[in-house]
Order: C-alpha cells, then sequence, then structure tokens
C-alpha cells in the first residue's frame, strides 16, 4: 500500500526550514551562488556561531550540503531543484494579497 508519510514529513522539515528568517536568507543566498561560511555570515549579517547553527540545520534537513575546499568548507543547495522551488514559493507569496492576516494566529506555528 501506498503513503504519503515520507512525504508530509520532506514537507514538514522543509517548513521547518524556512520557518526562520535567517535560514530563509541562507537558502536564498546559496541560490544564487555556493558560498563560504565567513563570506554568509558577513553577507547577512549575523555571527559565525549564530550562522554554523542554522546552516547545521539546514544540513540536517537534508537542504543544504557542506562541501570540502581545501581547509575550508563551502555550502551550496543541496539540489538545484530547491533554488527553484525556492522561486516558486517567492512568487507564490507575492501573489498573496499582502493585506491577508492569519485567522489562526494563535495556533502554534501558524503565521
Amino acid at each position: 500500500m501506498l503513503t504519503i508519510t515520507p512525504d508530509i514529513e520532506v514537507l514538514a522539515r522543509f517548513g521547518r526550514a524556512l520557518a526562520d528568517p535567517i535560514r530563509c536568507r541562507l537558502l536564498l543566498a546559496l541560490r544564487e551562488a555556493p558560498a563560504y561560511p565567513s563570506d554568509l555570515a558577513d553577507r547577512i549579517g549575523v555571527s559565525r556561531t549564530r550562522l554554523s547553527n542554522h546552516l547545521a540545520c539546514l544540513r540536517d534537513c537534508g537542504l543544504v550540503v557542506a562541501l570540502p575546499d581545501g581547509r575550508r568548507t563551502r555550502y551550496e543547495l543541496a539540489d538545484a531543484r530547491l533554488g527553484h522551488a525556492l522561486d516558486d514559493l517567492r512568487t507564490a507569496v507575492i501573489a498573496v494579497h499582502t493585506d491577508r492576516t492569519c485567522t489562526n494566529a494563535a495556533e502554534e506555528g501558524c503565521c
């Protein structure tokens, strides 16, 4: 019997990754090009420690990969299709009226 549980878990993991603005900024930065942590920290304006924690989360979610590059580590999206998915999500969000408010804001994890 076919089950959709794995698909739901993947989407939930993706949603948790996108739930934090810093992780969103990281994903968008990596969508443009692979980068080193120090460059990413400077680019998005966070400490390297904080950035490291967010990169670890994105790695654990399977959204980014760390690639050794000599003595440094370079990060990139785990799959080029993630960049397209981010673009699709951004355009879908732009299409939603910005004056709409979430009616379930009291519910945990909602808007």
